[in-house]
């Protein structure tokens, strides 16, 4: 097998996470892609994965190595693509890695007429489930050694190589049920949370503890307001669950959240501040010709993005 060829079988080894699934796309056994793999971490001079009974893993050089690698690839195939005539058409295996909310509330109702559009398209969407909030917590720069080609995260993006694209801004409003104020009252302002309230609590991924709540009006600034709870969350459709059943207050995006204020299931506490805005990005890796595929995929994103705000 080439260079070339060892650098392809490195990448289907990643993106499956097995030699055996790794061989069928390449045509080879798994023997054959044990042997393919040792040669060229030969080659190389340094061991590319971590093999045992039950998974295959890149190793830090490994990562490296392939993080390297992989746009060389990727434009590889596009230059390919190109000399054939065929750059335009959208076709192959996409691997997406999207915010489990945005996924659900805006993207899942239209992804059978995106891939009605793109027939020789297969689409993978993984959620990542989890907080949409002030962090991105999981580190996209990530994105490419974990086999994805696109990603989608609320939040400000840590800095890395990937390209970042915001696609809209969603206000934070804080709710509760008519229940819930029906038993404790309604707090006529964001400092009124700080007595008999029981609010429910956002944990942060990287600190470990519970965000604090801020409040925007125009230029206004309430940061840090005291609140208190018993229930820590990192899941949105959990805090939306415990809120409509009456739990607490919570904060919530008003993006997929506004048909619950507007038929009254929720209740707006506090509409004069609810100008703390989140951002949601689209992330991908650097290359000055993206495949097809990830151009159709980022349209989409944003066509979506745009008719949900």
């Amino acid at each position: 097998m080439t260079l070339l060829g060892g650098l392809d079988l490195v990448a289907a080894v990643v993106a499956t996470g097995s030699f055996v699934r790794a061989g069928e796309r390449v045509g080879l056994t798994q023997s054959g892609v044990s042997r393919a793999v040792a040669r060229l971490e030969d080659q190389v001079g340094v061991r590319l994965f971590d093999r045992n009974a039950r998974a295959v893993t890149l190793t830090d050089e490994g990562r490296r190595f392939h993080d390297q690698v992989a746009p060389l690839l990727g434009a590889l195939a596009d230059a390919v693509d190109n000399a054939a005539g065929s750059a335009g058409r959208v076709r192959g295996r996409l691997r997406v890695n999207v915010d489990a909310f945005f996924a659900r509330y805006v993207l899942a109702p239209r992804l059978g007429a995106f891939l009605a559009s793109y027939p020789e398209l297969e689409l993978e969407v993984i959620a990542r489930v989890g907080l949409p909030g002030r962090s991105s917590g999981d580190a996209p720069g990530n994105l490419i050694a974990d086999g994805f080609d696109i990603a989608v995260r609320f939040g400000e993006p840590q800095p890395s190589s990937l390209i970042a694209r915001k696609l809209l801004a969603s206000r934070i409003i804080t709710c509760a049920s008519p229940g819930y104020l029906a038993r404790r009252g309604r707090p006529r302002h964001p400092r009124d949370l700080a007595g008999d309230h029981e609010a429910i609590m956002f944990v942060d991924p990287q600190a470990g503890r519970p965000f604090e709540w801020d409040f925007h009006q125009g230029r206004k600034r309430l940061t840090n307001v005291p609140v208190h709870g018993r229930l820590v969350v990192n899941d949105v459709a959990t805090a939306v669950g415990a809120c409509l059943a009456g739990h607490g207050i919570a904060q919530l995006m008003e993006l997929g959240n506004r048909e619950l204020v507007t038929s009254g299931a929720l209740v707006e506490l506090f509409p004069r501040w609810h100008d703390e805005m989140f951002p949601l990005y689209v992330l991908h890796p650097s290359r000055h010709l993206p495949p097809a595929k990830v151009r159709a995929f980022l349209d989409f994103v944003v066509a979506s993005a745009s008719s949900a705000s």
